[in-house]
């Protein structure tokens, strides 16, 4: 049986800076600070079944340019099939880039893999936690401008059905989100809960991706109806 793309892990390193172009502003620039964006994550952070732009950190930065924000660069460290310890590692590689750089605003998403590779659960909160330490760090230690996002529920697609006992995914992607939420918040960090939109997939088929398993980018631009407000907010002076 061929597995998706979600499930491998794929050891090269997927990073790109992303200048995007600028289109004309629906309203006037309102900050003067120039926002680089660090994306951190798996599949879901890579956009895996969607083409590069419609994957949410461009969403992000595209929501943000048209809302009359400065985007100067989108930075994103993921790959499908990435653990927190393959991310981790990814990181590690690449510290001469980024140990020393300053992003306005830091994502991570991370965990389907270790959940769906039955990995220790226990080993899972201590790397968490040192990512969203690393997130942290790479915001200058401004904790409004990190956003942990939830990880998306894939027992509400096509695969997830075929998997078997969707019941026992939904049950485990609950207990990961309880402990990454957790950790999030006594940091004092963004916490976007968006694995309810990810229920919505069998009901709502736009939700998925062609490849039966990935949130489409409509999914994505449901996820950005939640947490835009937010990410606008710390930007404001």
């Amino acid at each position: 049986m061929r597995i998706p793309f979600l499930l491998f892990f794929l050891p090269t390193l997927f990073f790109c800076r992303h200048l995007p172009e600028e289109p004309l502003p629906k309203s006037p620039l309102i900050v003067k600070e120039s926002i680089d964006i660090l994306a951190l994550g798996d599949s879901y952070t890579k956009g895996e079944g969607v083409k590069w732009e419609q994957n949410f950190p461009n969403q992000i930065a595209d929501s943000l340019r048209y809302a009359g924000f400065r985007v100067e660069g989108l930075h994103v460290v993921a790959q499908t099939g990435w653990r927190t310890d393959n991310l981790q590692s990814a990181l590690n590689n690449q510290s001469a880039t980024l140990a020393d750089s300053t992003f306005s605003l830091v994502t991570l998403c991370i965990g389907v893999n270790n959940q769906y590779q039955n990995a220790n659960f226990e080993t899972y909160k201590l790397q968490f936690e040192s990512l969203l330490q690393y997130a942290i760090a790479r915001a200058g230690g401004r904790t409004e401008r990190v956003i942990v996002i939830s990880i998306p529920d894939w027992a509400y697609t096509p695969y997830g059905q075929a998997f078997g006992n969707p019941a026992s995914i939904s049950q485990a992607i609950d207990a990961y989100n309880a402990a990454n939420q957790l950790i999030s918040e006594s940091y004092g960090v963004k916490y976007a809960y968006v694995t309810d939109i990810s229920r919505q997939g069998l009901a709502q088929p736009a939700l998925v991706a062609a490849d039966g398993l990935h949130p489409s980018a409509e999914q994505y631009t449901e996820w950005l109806k939640r947490f835009m407000p937010t990410i606008k907010a710390a930007f404001k002076p």
